[in-house]
């Protein structure tokens, strides 16, 4: 994944809202969200590259956890596991796990670099790995933007530690965009446009100020800053935005789940059933 809009509101009905957009080559087969885990109450999206996920939810808790590409030291090729695992392990354990891995530095190392988030209606942790070192944030009440280049808004919030370079498993940045270029333009549009999330309303009453924003906001799939990307590689390969996400966790416990395999496609978006 290589966007995430998370927004906490403790007070709110609705006190936790996720958008996550999952950046990926086309090519790379996966299947949509569902209980894909045999035994497992989770419910996301799972790749069927390696077996893991970039998003999952918790229904029963409730909870989320989802991942991002980071950038720094790519793990030893003979130690190397998927970090599908972690969103995983997030939504399932919730913020005792990633406390654990944060102090485990030798079970870090077997990971490229990342950036691990676990919400529920009460907090959002980050976890941060580039290699070498690691960083575990509570992010607090707002809204926040996450890129590939960590926690890039609001600004004067940020405590991940960020080495440059391209993202871990993704092309280079051709266009040399500044990593903040995304968050500069969508994160006081996001926080601004606060939607309700109301498990029981429509998805354009529930979502109706973000889904504009989430298709992209009328930027262009090439131009620097946009959301929703697409590239066309000179070996052939397409690499770009190929699904998003919407969650959100009601005070009650109600958790809601909406995705779309088609970007920015307002019409692709459907209910993911959880029950």
């Amino acid at each position: 994944m290589c966007t995430v809009i998370v927004s906490l509101d403790p007070e709110n009905p609705v006190p936790l809202l996720l958008l996550g957009i999952r950046d990926e080559f086309a090519g790379r087969p996966w299947q949509r969200p569902a209980r894909h885990w045999p035994g497992s109450p989770l419910a996301g999206g799972r790749d069927e590259q390696a077996g893991g996920t970039w998003l999952a939810v918790h229904p029963d808790v409730p909870r989320v956890g989802c991942i991002l590409n980071g950038r720094g030291d790519l793990a030893p090729p003979d130690r190397r596991r998927s970090r599908g695992d972690l969103p995983l392990l997030a939504a399932a354990e919730g913020p005792g796990a990633l406390a654990k891995l944060h102090q485990d530095r030798d079970t870090l190392s077997r990971y490229d670099p990342f950036y691990l988030v676990c919400a529920d209606r009460a907090e959002v942790l980050l976890l941060s790995w580039n290699g070498i070192d690691s960083a575990l944030t509570g992010l607090g009440p707002g809204t926040h933007v996450l890129t590939n280049a960590g926690h890039m808004y609001p600004p004067d919030r940020d405590h991940t530690p960020r080495p440059t370079g391209p993202p871990a498993g993704d092309p280079p940045d051709e266009k040399g965009e500044k990593p903040d270029e995304k968050a500069v333009r969508f994160g006081p549009k996001f926080a601004a446009r606060r939607p309700s999330g109301d498990p029981a309303a429509s998805l354009a009453a529930a979502w109706a100020g973000w889904l504009p924003l989430a298709a992209g906001d009328g930027l262009g799939t090439a131009e620097p800053g946009a959301i929703i990307v697409r590239r066309e590689l000179p070996d052939g390969r397409v690499w770009g935005s190929t699904s998003e996400t919407l969650v959100a966790l009601a005070a009650d416990g109600r958790l809601r789940y909406d995705f779309q395999p088609a970007p920015p496609d307002p019409a692709a978006w459907y209910r993911v059933d959880v029950s």
